[in-house]
Formats: structure tokens, C-alpha cells, sequence
């Protein structure tokens, strides 16, 4: 799954996290200072945020997208000279590329919640007459946010159009790996559907799954410092009173409750996903039987095989049941969660409009980077279950023993 695509998988993610770390460190801690060096005007610490898309081409931009580049293009070099691999351009300048476009659209969430705080400051100004608020004050504003808008548009349809090729390059390498070795392979039970939909289904479920994750660490580390400054205006929670960065706390309380609760009940479904394709398979490998021999798919074979996915189907949907009900108990929830916390400081009057929406964006922001495991479980469900079965069937290439159940299947394939 990973060996064909990626060099020495083992050792090459391990060192993508390590060379992540570091420059990520190196940027906070010298990027300001070495960018001064090179000519680039750097925004002070502190200083009122920009609004408005020319921040995507400002020198601070500007600056780090050189930076970017220079990393990539050094750990790149180093495993193109460590470990040659025919489809490392893809995998790991390919990677790096759709890394920095998920940091590209936190950037464009952020440009956004910077515009509501303006915004929405003018819509209080125009309702609370403390001001005259001319029509074309509105205007402007939405000429600045369809400015971002637009170019956010851009970059996600250049972005979806890369992924798919490279996704579908995963398929290619994942499917000469697994032909390369088909005499071995040919025997496993639905050997045809693992290379033919496996391979394509586990490149996608991993790529967005992968994006998801990168995407939720990145938002978090953008987001949580604005929260904190937000936090200034919050001076205590319902219920608990006033602690230290209020808004903070409660993000990380409430993503933890619903990542736990969403974790424990659904602790069963990944086995039986997992069993659903096992029996599915079965039934439909009978039927392709059955096409060219007349002897194969009889009625009483088949009401068997058809037996096996309905009862495993009706225990998948019982299960799900009491899930859906956690999930969606806490999704409802979590539309109004943000607001409640607000509530004593609705009544003291310490924030506006403007800043309402701010610290709504914000907390939405990093909640969501919070529930990664949350929102996603139904994915993770899918992706362990493709997972386990290209995993028993790369187990006949490494002449590993093979889980019982693909046993049991070549027994009665040799016995027929």
C-alpha cells in the first residue's frame, strides 16, 4: 500500500514529521528575523490584522512561501540522493504541494474571519444609528470578500484537479505492485476487487483523511492564538465563572467530550464494516461463477451467501443506531454550543457584533481541528476495513500466514 508509492515508508514518514517540526520551530523562532535579513518587511507582533486579499501577496506571504519552497526542496533532494524511487515526485513533492494548499485555505478561513469583525461592526453601526452608514460602505465590504472569495475559489478547483491525479497515480503504483505479483495473489478470495476498487478506495480514504488531519493541526495553530486574544473580551463561563482563556478551555472541553463519546460507541462498526465486504465479496464472487458455469450460483449456495450479508447487514444497522444517536445528539448541540458559553458576556456587554462573529468563526475554527477523530469516524470506519483486507492480501506476497477466513477460502477453492 505504502512501499510502491512512497520511499522507504518506515523511515520516510518519521522524517517528514521530524523535518516538519523543525521548520515550523525555525520559522517562529528565526523566520521574522532571517526574512528582516533578506529584504522583506515584516508585520510587527501584535499589530491589527490585514483585510482583505492583497495579504496573499504581501512581503510576509511572499516570504514564506520561499521558505516553504526551500524546505521542500531540501527533503526532497535528501531522498531523491538517499532513496531513488520511480514515483517519488509525486509522492513526495506531490505531498508537500498539497500541503501547502491546505495552508493556503486556512489562510483564506482566516482572511474571512478577519473581514467578519469590520463587518459585522458595521452592521451594528447602521442598526444601533451610532453612526450614518452609507450603502456604499456595505458594497465595499462584499467587493473584499468576493475578492477573497474568488481567488479561495481558484486555488480549490487547481487543488481538487491535483489530488485527483495524484490519487490516481497512488492507484498505478499500488496496482504494478500487486500485478507484479498476481500469480501469488490470484488465489485470495475477491483478489480481482482488491486491486481493481481496494486500491483506489485506500488512496482516496488516506488522502482525505490525510488532508483532514494536516488541515485540522494547521487551522488549530492559526486559530488558537486568535481565540486567545478573543478571550480577552470573555471574562467568565456559564457554570464554571471566570478561569483563564475561557474560550480556549471550552473549546478543548467540548471537542474531547465529543471525540470520547463519539470513539466509544463506535467501537464496534470498523469489525463489522470490515465483515460486510468479507461476506459481500463472497456472494459476489458465486455470481461471477455462476456466469460462466451452470453448475456455480445454485439457489440454495446463494440463498447462503445471501443469508450471511443480510444478517451481518441488520447487526451493521443496529449498531449504527445508538451511534447516530450520539452523533447527531452532539452535532445538534454544536450549532449552539459557541453562543452559550457567550451568554454572561451577552449580559455584561463586553462584545460586539463584530467581535460576536469573530470569536463564533474562531471557536468553530478550532473545535472542528479538535473533533478530527469526531467528524471523520465514519471515514477511519472504512479506511480500517480497506485496510485489513489489502493487508491479509499482501500477506500471501510475504508468504505470511493468512487470516483464517481467506484459509477457509482457498481450502474450498482447491477442494472444488
Amino acid at each position: 500500500m505504502f512501499h510502491s508509492f512512497f520511499p522507504k515508508p518506515k523511515v520516510f514518514f518519521p522524517s517528514a514529521v521530524i523535518w516538519a517540526i523543525f521548520a515550523v520551530m525555525l520559522w517562529y523562532i528565526f523566520g521574522d528575523n532571517i526574512g528582516s535579513a533578506l529584504g522583506f518587511t515584516i508585520t510587527p507582533a501584535g499589530a491589527p490584522p490585514k483585510v482583505g486579499v492583497s495579504i496573499f501577496w504581501s512581503s510576509d506571504f511572499i516570504w514564506f512561501y520561499l521558505y516553504f519552497a526551500i524546505a521542500v526542496a531540501i527533503f526532497a533532494g535528501f531522498w531523491a540522493v538517499a532513496a531513488p524511487h520511480p514515483w517519488q515526485r509525486w509522492s513526495v513533492v506531490g505531498s508537500a504541494m498539497i500541503l501547502f494548499t491546505v495552508y493556503f485555505q486556512v489562510q483564506v478561513s482566516i482572511a474571512i474571519n478577519n473581514w467578519n469583525g469590520p463587518f459585522g461592526d458595521l452592521i451594528q453601526a447602521a442598526v444601533s444609528k451610532s453612526r450614518p452608514v452609507a450603502a456604499t460602505e456595505f458594497y465595499s465590504q462584499f467587493v473584499v470578500f468576493l475578492e477573497i472569495a474568488f481567488l479561495a475559489v481558484a486555488v480549490s478547483v487547481v487543488t481538487r484537479f491535483f489530488i485527483s491525479h495524484y490519487i490516481f497515480r497512488w492507484r498505478i503504483a499500488m496496482t504494478d505492485f500487486y500485478m507484479s505479483h498476481w500469480p501469488k495473489l490470484r488465489i485470495i478470495e475477491g483478489a480481482s476487487q482488491r486491486v481493481q476498487e481496494d486500491t483506489m478506495r485506500f488512496a482516496t480514504t488516506v488522502e482525505s483523511l490525510g488532508v483532514s488531519l494536516i488541515s485540522s493541526v494547521m487551522t488549530l495553530i492559526a486559530f488558537t492564538p486568535l481565540l486567545v486574544r478573543l478571550s480577552e473580551n470573555v471574562k467568565e463561563l456559564p457554570l464554571v465563572g471566570a478561569i483563564p482563556y475561557p474560550l480556549v478551555i471550552a473549546a478543548i472541553f467540548w471537542s474531547l467530550f465529543g471525540t470520547v463519546l463519539l470513539a466509544v460507541v463506535g467501537v464496534k462498526l470498523p469489525g463489522l464494516e470490515f465483515r460486510n465486504q468479507r461476506v459481500e465479496a463472497a456472494y459476489r464472487k458465486e455470481l461471477v461463477y455462476g456466469e460462466d458455469h451452470a453448475d456455480r450460483a445454485e439457489l440454495q449456495t446463494m440463498k447462503t451467501l445471501f443469508g450471511a450479508v443480510r444478517r451481518n447487514y441488520f447487526k451493521y444497522y443496529f449498531h449504527y443506531v445508538y451511534f447516530n444517536i450520539a452523533r447527531y445528539f452532539y452535532i445538534n448541540l454544536d450549532t449552539i454550543f459557541s453562543v452559550a458559553v457567550l451568554v454572561p458576556s451577552f449580559v455584561a456587554g463586553t462584545i460586539s457584533l463584530g467581535m460576536l462573529n469573530q470569536i463564533s468563526g474562531a471557536f468553530g475554527q478550532v473545535t472542528s481541528s479538535l473533533q478530527y477523530l469526531a467528524n471523520s469516524w465514519t471515514t477511519i470506519v472504512e479506511l480500517l476495513s480497506i485496510h485489513k483486507r489489502l493487508k491479509a492480501f499482501e500477506a500471501a506476497i510475504d508468504d505470511e500466514p493468512l487470516p483464517a477466513i481467506d484459509q477457509r477460502y482457498i481450502a474450498k477453492q482447491e477442494h472444488d
